[in-house]
């Protein structure tokens, strides 16, 4: 019978792909652990939606994200990325025409909007940051390691995503932003 715990992390260590043995606080731990985190939250914006077109897309991108979690727990120097696990130019194209699809109809520059409106907006907004950290934590990995530079831009291009999916779904539903308003004096 197979197990689901290993009994190998419990003193703080765990492996990357390849074997190598790393404190559960290392940099790629943080990278994938917040794309793992990411891929959560997307499940939990999916089961709000129902449109077929963004439920797709989006269900592409959890599969890419687990492939980006198997690239960043890569000690590349060590290991190559499986065949196919890679982020591709194409993949960066398909996030920017979906964007360009989501903005579709909506109205320019208005402030900046506050995260809120439908439950889903919302929770494509913390989708939004959850990808921002990640893209953040990548950057601080590749600060040491090697890191796919198509696949930072396709993090970057990710959270922009998930902000225009955001206003559009709060379009859809006629849900007005809220915008922000500077604090008077």
């Amino acid at each position: 019978m197979s197990h689901l715990y290993t009994r190998t992390g419990d003193e703080g260590m765990t492996s990357l792909v390849g074997g190598q043995r790393v404190p559960k606080t290392h940099p790629r731990l943080e990278a994938y652990g917040t794309i793992d985190e990411l891929n959560s939250q997307i499940g939990l914006l999916l089961s709000e939606l129902n449109d077929a077109t963004d439920k797709a897309l989006l269900t592409t991108i959890q599969n890419l994200l687990f492939s980006i979690g198997s690239m960043l727990a890569t000690d590349t120097s060590e290991h190559e990325v499986r065949p196919g696990r890679c982020v591709k130019q194409t993949d960066i194209k398909e996030l920017e025409q979906a964007i360009d699809d989501a903005e579709e109809g909506l109205s320019g520059w208005r402030g900046f909007i506050l995260p809120g409106g439908t439950h889903a907006a919302a929770q494509a907004h913390v989708c939004r940051t959850v990808c921002r950290r990640a893209e953040r934590l990548i950057h601080a990995l590749a600060a040491e390691a090697e890191v796919d530079t198509i696949l930072l831009a396709y993090i970057n291009r990710l959270s922009d995503y998930f902000f225009a999916l955001a206003k559009k779904i709060n379009k859809s539903a006629h849900v007005e932003e809220n915008i922000w308003h500077k604090r008077e004096k």
